[in-house]
């Protein structure tokens, strides 16, 4: 008898979203939404480049071995399609500057879009298919974020790691066109490869770097079995050994924020860009730092500061206090809401200059660090917005307050395509990639619909050697 059970739930959480899934067509995205595609595959792009030498990227790189067609964005090695996600996602969110989603923080962009190219240059896919992909990837993983609200995190586990394997092998999937029952495998068999512990926050190595990777990498493998038969269970998301209660057990989770009004509202559109090389939820107070800076106040005027925060960001971002105002690594300085105040505060911006060992060792910046500490505001609205405030008491005893009342770059405050743009370029020469070839590449993400082959993004790279 052979095993061909697929559910037996045939209404479950992922027959419902599977059945949107494969009959989804590319006229369906609106706008907003592939523009929000667009850009973040520009910002994707930008970010490998900014990160192809960097050693955690040579480290992935060279634990693969794996060769294919698929291109390494800004490198000459070549891999198969899942290592080319992994070690374009790792490079993709090593810096921590890619995209997130007010909701939940998970970073979409680095897991949706390395998953995708690379399938769609092994499979020679057209732009636009490539472009539909994208952007269900990525509404996918919004949803699934608003579901877990802070439960992933409070487990213990990355949101990023976890749910991106779902969100990589939807659109991996809406790229090959899988059937709905493949569908329905494929997320049953990601469920158990879905993985990713918050440790890092300890001593600033470097697990989370590869949490956006590794979750692209298994959407591709997830659908390479489920596309091929391997049967999976049907209840993954909702079931009682199910993702959600393995992953966010504290969490009752609305399953609705997954799967109502599919291909008619769009999560994606509210996709948030950084402005700064770090965590997301430093990034207001950053802004009121700048602020301070630019009202003429020096940190050497400053007896201390204190931030209003959620209690939700407390674990990551704030404790140890005294680890976070001295962080032992710069990836462990994105992570701390004191050194990044401190660098707005000394340096006017937190870009990756402002993260690197030397800036690390800096006294102006080690001493105002020193000086900040929070309190827990319980009206803070945190995770559905990510504001930002501090009180500045001076040492001739004034008082000086600043609030950033948004996420700048997030759905309230977006950044224009033009800032976007910036950054890429900024982010292109900072990996030492030519003007030249960066313009190239860019207009390659700019018409990636119009692109009939993605395959010739080989050529539009060149020989990765600049």
């Amino acid at each position: 008898m052979s095993d061909t059970l697929i559910s037996t739930t045939q209404e479950s959480v992922s027959r419902t979203l599977a059945r949107w899934l494969a009959t989804v067509r590319p006229g369906d995205v609106p706008g907003d939404v592939r523009l929000a595609a667009t850009n973040t595959l520009i910002d994707v792009l930008g970010l490998c480049l900014a990160a192809r030498h960097a050693d955690y990227t040579r480290a992935t790189l060279t634990s693969w071995d794996g060769r294919g067609p698929c291109s390494v964005i800004g490198l000459p090695d070549r891999l198969d399609a899942a290592g080319a996600a992994l070690v374009n996602g790792t490079a993709a969110h090593g810096e921590d500057f890619d995209n997130t989603f007010e909701g939940c923080p998970v970073h979409s962009g680095a897991v949706v879009v390395p998953a995708v190219l690379a399938i769609a240059e092994r499979e020679h896919l057209s732009g636009e298919r490539a472009l539909l992909a994208i952007a269900v990837g990525l509404d996918v993983m919004c949803r699934l974020g608003m579901v877990a609200q802070k439960g992933v995190h409070s487990a213990g586990f990355h949101p990023t790691a976890v749910l991106g394997v779902m969100a990589a092998a939807a659109a991996v999937g809406v790229a090959l066109g899988l059937s709905e029952d493949e569908f329905v495998n494929t997320f049953g068999v990601g469920g158990s490869m879905a993985s990713g512990i918050i440790e890092y926050l300890a001593d600033g190595s470097w697990t989370k770097r590869m949490h956006a990777g590794w979750a692209a990498h298994s959407g591709i493998r997830a659908v390479q079995m489920g596309r091929n038969g391997f049967v999976g269970p049907g209840t993954v998301f909702e079931g009682t050994h199910g993702l959600f209660n393995g992953f966010a057990p504290s969490l009752k989770p609305d399953f609705g924020h997954l799967i109502d009004d599919l291909g008619r509202h769009w999560e994606a559109a509210r996709l948030a860009f950084k402005p700064y090389a770090c965590g997301t939820m430093t990034q207001p107070y950053i802004d009121c730092a700048i602020a301070l800076r630019n009202e003429g106040i020096a940190p050497e005027d400053i007896a201390d500061m204190v931030c209003d925060v959620g209690e939700g960001t407390v674990h990551r971002l704030w404790e140890p206090l005294a680890d976070k105002q001295s962080p032992p690594t710069p990836y462990a300085a994105k992570f701390s809401t004191p050194y990044c105040v401190a660098v707005g505060l000394v340096c006017g911006d937190a870009g990756l200059a402002e993260f690197t060992p030397e800036r690390l060792r800096d006294p102006r910046v080690l001493a105002a660090a020193a000086k900040v500490g929070y309190r827990i505001d319980p009206q803070n609205e945190y995770p559905r917005n990510y504001s930002g405030h501090i009180r500045a008491t001076l040492k001739d005893g004034r008082v000086v307050e600043k609030t950033q009342a948004t996420l700048r770059g997030g759905e309230r405050q977006p950044l224009p395509q033009e800032e976007l743009i910036a950054k890429f370029q900024a982010n292109a020469r900072f990996g030492g990639w030519p003007d030249a070839a960066a313009t190239r590449l860019l207009r390659f993400a700019l018409a990636l619909d119009q692109v009939d082959d993605v395959a010739v993004l080989g050529e539009v790279l060149g020989d990765g050697k600049a």
